[in-house]
């Protein structure tokens, strides 16, 4: 029984792990090859790469504006795939935003408020940041169904 316990609690921690957000970084390298699936489970999933500059004085600048431009750039993909989604009648998102600054403001809002899944450092102090924006949420302050 305790055996069994002890499995299933090594199970869950497993998966809990990051909460399934797959890994970027390879052996401290971003690889040649980046596998992505942008929508995950009622979430729109992006990454985005970010470096510094090398010749900050400490590794901690480095990193910490490797990750605000990794930050950046996965905000900047997720909005390119929003503006994509086609709502009820056919109309994409990115037509709607250039008709109705609310809405545009809005949407600007739910993607600089993606929940940050994972930071990966490079060992050249690269970063590789996984962001998610629930769909639910982002039709709910739309007012619109994807």
């Amino acid at each position: 029984m305790k055996m069994r316990a002890m499995a299933v609690l090594a199970l869950a921690a497993a998966l809990a792990g990051c909460g399934g957000v797959q890994s970027r970084v390879r052996q401290g390298r971003v690889p040649n090859v980046i596998d992505q699936t942008p929508e995950r489970r009622g979430f729109i999933e992006a990454i985005g790469i970010g470096a510094s500059d090398p010749a900050l004085p400490t590794e901690t600048q480095r990193r910490a504006l490797a990750r605000d431009a990794a930050i950046v750039k996965a905000q900047y993909e997720l909005l390119s795939m929003v503006k994509g989604v086609a709502l009820e009648g056919g109309v994409t998102v990115s037509r709607a935003l250039e008709t109705d600054s609310l809405l545009a403001a809005k949407v600007h809002d739910a993607v600089r408020g993606a929940e940050v899944r994972k930071t990966e450092f490079t060992t050249d102090n690269g970063c590789v940041v996984t962001l998610r924006l629930s769909k639910r949420r982002l039709a709910r302050l739309m007012g619109a169904e994807f």
